[in-house]
């Protein structure tokens, strides 16, 4: 799942070249903001099937927290 989340990642917040990781904070690493994630969010959501709620959005800060999140929704590609 961490390739894929990077691939999004990369390309809905133009970090090619970064180093990502579990660890890595959206809005500490990867400088993103308000819009940044919600970009990435509506990207999520069709790739993965599901739906992100802003509440949850909120405790999504790293790439680990996301991963996890999706997890939990029975999610393990």
């Amino acid at each position: 799942m961490l390739e894929k989340l990077k691939a999004i990642i990369e390309e809905k917040l133009n970090a090619e070249g970064v180093e990502i990781t579990e660890a890595t904070d959206f809005k500490e690493d990867l400088n993103a903001d308000s819009l940044d994630l919600f970009e990435l969010v509506m990207a999520l959501e069709e790739e993965f099937g599901t739906e992100i709620s802003s509440e949850d959005l909120e405790k999504l800060a790293t790439v680990g927290d996301v991963m996890e999140y999706l997890a939990g929704k029975g999610i393990e590609e």
